[in-house]
This record gives structure tokens, sequence and C-alpha cells, in this order.
């Protein structure tokens, strides 16, 4: 179980934004293409210490992805490509966004042990590798075992539940910690519960596929 099984309840709540966004004529894409942006401003908000600033446009290209699907659904607008660069642009604002922070330079666990600041690095390259293969064993399983059938735009695949810290939790813990001054925080526990949840995910396909 995790935040992505509460998907439904979160998009309720988004549908007046979706919506906007149709009236205003605005295509799935050019959502994409503003997450990205907002990820992109992000990563150098978090490279310029301004980690309150840099989660608040975190935020808002989290409700930019969210809102894609559901104004590609209301306009009928699902295309291969749309749901390929959706996956392109996620991965970008993943990894953008942690080496904001690692580029900041920011102590991370030098503050408690005496190690050289490529620790700290070292430990924002960790939540980096975590947080995309986390989610890229989605899209391995989806090419090696031919999983093509789609709901709202979206392959409906044996992984959707499974793994107990996703991209949701990612985004949650780093809008977190920027807003109160923990990002150090953020960046361990994300480096740590991404690789586990990655294990998870590996497991299970172990047991159900092997």
């Amino acid at each position: 179980m995790n935040i992505t099984a509460l998907r439904p309840r979160f998009m309720k709540y988004l549908e007046p934004v979706a919506d906007l966004f149709v009236r205003l004529r605005i295509t799935p894409n050019q959502i994409s293409l503003m997450a990205l942006l907002a990820g992109i401003a992000c990563a150098y908000l978090f490279f310029q210490r301004q980690f309150v600033l840099g989660a608040l446009l975190l935020l808002l290209s989290a409700i930019f992805d969210l809102v894609d699907g559901s104004v590609a659904r209301k306009t009928g607008a699902h295309t291969n490509f749309g749901a390929v660069f959706d996956w392109i642009v996620d991965k970008y604002v993943d990894a953008l966004a942690l080496l904001g922070i690692g580029l900041s330079g920011i102590p991370i666990i030098s503050q408690f042990f005496a190690v050289p600041p490529m620790a700290d690095f070292a430990v924002v390259a960790f939540a980096i590798i975590g947080s995309l293969m986390n989610t890229f064993i989605k899209p391995v399983v989806y090419a090696e075992i031919g999983y093509k059938e789609k709901v709202e735009g979206k392959i409906d695949d044996p992984l959707e539940g499974v793994g107990f810290f996703g991209r949701p939790e990612t985004f949650l813990i780093l809008i977190l910690g920027g807003l109160t001054g923990f990002i150090w925080a953020s960046v361990i526990i994300i480096a740590v519960c991404t690789n586990l949840s990655a294990i998870q995910r590996i497991i299970y396909l172990y047991r159900t596929l092997a």
C-alpha cells in the first residue's frame, strides 16, 4: 500500500484545475512541459538553498503531473507519445530536484560524522539511483512481460500499489523537508526508502514471475 493507491481521492480535488486547463485549451503535453519547467526551477532554487520556494515549485510540478492525465481523459487526447513524454518528464524532475540539493553543498551526514563533503553527495546520488530504479522497474515489466492494457491512458500493471515508497512519497518528503528546514533528512529518508522499496518490488516480481 502506498500513496499511489489514494490517487483517485486526490484527483477529485484537482478536477477544477483540470477543467480550467480544458477551457484554456492547454494540451496534456503542454501541461507535462509545465511540470518539467517547474521541476527545473525547483532544482535551481534548491541549488541556491532556497528550499521553501523550491518545495513550492516542486508541489506545483506535482500538481501539473497529476492534472495532465485528467485533461487527457476529459479531452480524449490520450496518445502514445504523451504517455512516454510524461514518463520522461517525471524522471527528469525526480533526478533534477535531488541533484539541486546535492549541488547546494548542504551537510547531510557530514554534520554528524567526520566524513568528507563527497560523502554527502554520495547520499544524494544514492537517493537519485533509488528514486529512478524504484520507478524504472515498472516500464521494464511492461517491456519484458508485455503488459499493454490501458486504463484511462495508463498501463494497468501488477506493480500498482506494490512498494511502500514510490514517487508520491518522495515528493511528499522533499516538500515537507523543504518547508520545515529538514531537507537533509529528506535526502536520507529517500535514499534509504526508495532503494528498500525497489528491493520489495523485485522480491514481489520474483515470487510471482520466477
